[in-house]
């Protein structure tokens, strides 16, 4: 066992979302683009004698900060892995320290990124040496996005989220995401989708050479989950009109299940800009800005 392994477990967005339909076993169908942000959550782990967590950071509250009653998809994840190595007895532990800096069940992958992150920090703590295929099964079965957020680079996800492909090279992306202070949970917007917003897929395989040309494609896509989420938090549709209105923003949808929508920009300085007149016009909303990661960071 080595000493302490730090992992940043960077925000997701969805550049389009399609729902396909449901299985008989209540997953649903997806085709979607997967970016990740240079942004997200900070993940510690080091040795111990049990599994333990210890959450902080500007949304920590949202989890919860005590480590008795904190069994959320990161104590889930390190409690799958050490279960696969050791089977049902008391296996290796391990104190994790979640800094969470973005907010909870907001469409931006937070739980799945820190699920990633634990898996694969426990991994090289506990000198597992998983192949990620290992991994990946593992984090399917803590929900849809955990493999691509293992991944980490942009990818096309297909079926319930298991099915991952290296997505085409993307142009130099900047993103600002704005939440509205509302909480949304997945399975809230998925039951609130109705069959007849079921789409059809269509995958992004063209490579895009600018922003611009990414905005066009994007734009004959979709995010399925928009409207469900819409009808259940209105403030979704008032968060992309602030977005649209900034000057230099190209596109602009909602993330994942929402709340949180994204708006993508040319420049840092475009991106910047935006995120803090977004910022000065709605004080009470969450708003940040980063680059769009085209490899691991």
């Amino acid at each position: 066992m080595q000493g302490s392994v730090h992992r940043k477990a960077a925000a997701k967005i969805n550049l389009y979302l399609h729902v396909l339909g449901r299985r008989d076993d209540g997953y649903h169908l997806l085709d979607s683009l997967i970016v990740f942000v240079d942004m997200g959550d900070d993940l510690k782990v080091e040795p111990a004698a049990d599994l333990t967590l210890e959450v902080g950071g500007p949304f920590g509250l949202g989890l919860g900060q005590s480590t008795a009653s904190a069994d959320n998809l990161v104590l889930r994840a390190a409690r799958s892995l050490r279960q696969r190595v050791d089977g049902p007895g008391v296996g290796p532990g391990a104190h994790i320290r979640l800094s969470k800096n973005l907010p909870v069940a907001a469409g931006v992958g937070g739980g799945s990124a820190d699920a990633a992150a634990t898996l694969s920090a426990l991994n090289d703590l506990w000198s597992l040496g998983l192949p990620f295929d290992a991994l990946m099964t593992l984090g399917l079965d803590l929900g849809a996005d955990v493999p691509a957020c293992l991944a980490g680079v942009p990818v096309l996800v297909s079926g319930v989220g298991e099915k991952l492909a290296a997505a085409r090279k993307l142009p130099d992306v900047y993103a600002v995401l704005v939440n509205p202070g509302r909480e949304l949970s997945t399975a809230q917007v998925f039951g609130a989708l109705k069959p007849q917003g079921y789409g059809e897929a269509d995958p992004l395989s063209q490579p895009a050479t600018d922003l611009a040309g990414l905005a066009d494609q994007l734009s004959r896509r979709r995010n399925d989950l928009e409207p469900p989420a819409i009808e259940l938090v209105p403030e979704i549709a008032q968060v992309m009109r602030a977005l649209e209105d900034e000057r230099g923003c190209q596109f602009a949808r909602m993330s994942g299940s929402g709340a949180t929508c994204f708006g993508l920009f040319a420049t840092a300085d475009e991106a910047a800009r935006a995120s803090a007149s977004v910022s000065d016009r709605f004080p009470e909303w969450w708003t940040t800005a980063g680059a769009v990661l085209k490899d691991r960071s």
